[in-house]
């Protein structure tokens, strides 16, 4: 029988399955709704498009090395325990693995991992672990030298920072000590021209706004700013940053005297960015309670 969007729209909203889903156990169930139920569950479909919507802001960022070439791929789950699971961690490994092949987000979504796709994979597992997990995101660098870290590492390779450091020079001990200064003071790009403009140009005005509350003419603040600016961007640039391990350096001057040139970086942090959602225990239950 013909699949209408009615039919898959009843099956989406009674299972929570994506629609490509829905359209699939339909179309192998011959439009039967209650066969395709059952269908998205033996598949483990249903129970992982439940789960789709709770909030994935832990896991574990896995980073892996080969040739001149560094990939740092984020896997989120909801909770910090799921990352200290072996069966996680193990499927971490192997997309870290299947991404050395591939150069975004996507593309690692759909490569092959044991005769399925990332995002299958993935899916399969949230059916067995019982959480929401997501292929967050994914980064490269390429160089001479490739160095990677992990900080707070729970298996090697993998933790809540990784880091890797694309240096055109060979001298890993040095490549080590630059991306564990990544890690800790976590630059917003290698140099002022790798700097977002509107980031630039809003701590720019911020600084005027700042100056003008203190009074002084126009000409005295355009002073003050030149010297502001300066600070900002030595403390957000890499290149400009203070040396952790010399701060009467800058760390493009600990590079020169270690005979590289620092030409790329990326640090990935397990849910940056991501708005996690505060649970109010207390409240949840008295809800309960009510109802």
């Amino acid at each position: 029988m013909a699949i209408t969007a009615a039919m898959v729209k009843e099956l989406r909203d009674t299972t929570g399955a994506g629609m490509m889903d829905a359209k699939k156990a339909l179309t192998e169930t011959a439009g039967d709704m209650e066969a395709a139920v059952d269908w998205l569950r033996t598949k483990g479909l249903a129970k992982a498009a439940k789960k789709s919507g709770r909030t994935a802001a832990e896991g574990l960022v896995a980073v892996a090395v080969e040739g001149g070439k560094g990939v740092a791929v984020e896997v989120n789950s909801e909770t910090d325990f799921v990352g200290k699971n072996a069966d996680f961690q193990a499927m971490v490994a192997s997309i870290a693995a299947v991404a050395k092949g591939v150069n975004t987000t996507e593309e690692l979504l759909a490569a092959d991992l044991g005769g399925k796709t990332v995002a299958d994979v993935v899916t399969a597992k949230v059916a067995t672990i019982g959480e929401n997990m997501s292929v967050r995101r994914m980064a490269t660098v390429s160089g001479n030298t490739v160095v990677s870290y992990v900080h707070n590492a729970v298996v090697d390779g993998m933790g809540k920072i990784g880091v890797l450091v694309a240096l055109d020079g060979d001298n890993e001990a040095f490549g080590k000590m630059v991306a564990m200064h990544i890690a800790a003071a976590n630059p917003a790009s290698l140099s002022e021209a790798d700097l977002d403009p509107e980031l630039v140009e809003k701590e720019k005005q911020v600084q005027i706004e700042i100056a003008r509350e203190s009074g002084k003419p126009e000409a005295v603040i355009e002073k003050m700013i030149v010297g502001r600016m300066k600070k900002f961007l030595s403390e957000v640039t890499l290149l400009g940053q203070a040396y952790v391990v010399n701060p009467d350096q800058t760390v493009e001057e600990a590079a020169k005297e270690a005979g590289v040139a620092i030409t790329g970086f990326v640090r990935l942090e397990v849910g940056e960015g991501i708005e996690k959602k505060e649970e109010d225990f207390a409240a949840e239950v008295a809800k309960t309670l009510k109802g």
